[in-house]
């Protein structure tokens, strides 16, 4: 893509921002031009969020229910799935699966429950309980 071709096309998402894109200019070197987003963009990540909602609330009732722990309510609320999350947190995947089963949850120490609640940006106090309402 060309530098005069990069869409600007007022991504409701960025809220007024602009973000930088990548794109050739007349000389064919790559410079970083600004952009107001894409229609296209702004479709497909308000399809992923609709997505990460769906997810949330599922993970939200389920855990209400005992069928799965605090974790994944808050991992979908964060925007992240195991794979994100084992990344973020440099624990592996499997583990992951194991601390979503609710008994095992309450079991783990504060060190591993740190670890999960820095990658989220969350408390310890946040992390171990399901917030009042979705």
């Amino acid at each position: 893509m060309y530098k005069d071709e990069v869409p600007q096309d007022k991504n409701p998402i960025l809220a007024g921002e602009r973000k930088a894109m990548y794109a050739k200019d007349e000389s064919g070197n790559y410079v970083v031009v600004p952009s107001n987003g894409w229609e296209v963009e702004e479709t497909v990540t308000s399809l992923a969020l609709e997505e990460y909602q769906l997810k949330r609330e599922q993970a939200y009732d389920r855990a209400c229910k005992g069928m799965t722990s605090p974790l994944e309510y808050h991992m979908y609320a964060n925007r992240l799935n195991i794979a994100t999350l084992s990344q973020s947190t440099g624990i592996f995947q499997w583990r992951i699966k194991r601390h979503l089963r609710p008994k095992i949850f309450k079991g783990l120490d504060t060190k591993l429950l740190t670890r999960y609640a820095d990658a989220m940006g969350i408390s310890l106090e946040q992390l171990a309980h399901l917030p009042e309402n979705k």
